[in-house]
């Protein structure tokens, strides 16, 4: 699946913590995403929002376009979103065929940077008309790397917003299902790319799709095959 545009991490524009947290919903242990076909262990490691608290979140408290279409948000435990150095994953569902894997060791990564910084400066005029400020994407913090046993692509950039006093940093999870992807769009400040690293695992292992929905699940004989391959 195409990736999405990158959000904008907690800025100044924030609610009061205590009015603003007594006003979300959050949730642990196991938790169903709105698509019906993945399961969140969580535990106690990490809390959920769903999608319209979520919304919330990333309009009211950070500062972000309306209109984001998300299953939810993730928090590490302990964590509020009104926080200055508070980090979040905004989840993402994209149904668009079985994404087979067999490029993953073909793909250009310089190439694809490349196409995803002119896509970030397309959307700028957008963002501008909107009342929103500019975004430049200006590298890779973490090139990506393919998990084949999870079925799981990752990477991290480095995104600049225009007025800002530091970095944004987008660490992306792209976990392959049956018929679709799931996205997993880690939210933070450049600073905080050693904490994020450290949690990644935690992260990767976080998703589960139910019985009958994983990429082994896949029929050719009913299943559709998106028209792209990982690297897309």
């Amino acid at each position: 699946a195409q990736a999405q545009a990158a959000s904008q991490a907690p800025g100044t524009a924030r609610p009061g913590a205590a009015a603003f947290m007594a006003s979300l919903s959050p949730r642990t242990g196991d938790v169903k995403l709105p698509n019906g076909i993945v399961t969140l262990p969580l535990g106690d490691v990490y809390y959920y929002l769903a999608p319209a608290d979520a919304e919330r979140v990333l309009v009211e408290a950070w500062g972000n376009p309306p209109g984001n279409e998300t299953q939810g948000m993730l928090f590490p435990a302990g964590a509020r979103p009104t926080d200055p150095d508070s980090w979040g994953i905004v989840l993402t569902y994209v149904e668009d065929g079985h994404v087979d894997d067999a490029d993953a060791a073909e793909i250009d990564y310089a190439a694809l940077l490349e196409q995803m910084q002119a896509d970030t400066a397309e959307m700028n005029a957008q963002r501008k008309a909107d009342g929103f400020p500019a975004m430049q994407l200006v590298g890779w913090a973490e090139p990506p790397r393919y998990d084949a046993q999870r079925k799981a692509l990752h990477w991290a950039t480095v995104m600049r917003v225009e007025g800002a006093r530091e970095d944004t940093l987008n660490y992306n999870v792209r976990t392959l299902g049956r018929r679709g992807v799931l996205e997993m769009n880690v939210v933070a400040g450049v600073e905080q790319l050693p904490q994020v690293e450290g949690s990644i695992d935690a992260v990767l292992a976080v998703p589960e799709y139910d019985p009958g929905h994983r990429h082994s699940d896949f029929d050719p004989e009913v299943d559709e095959v998106a028209a792209h391959g990982l690297g897309a």
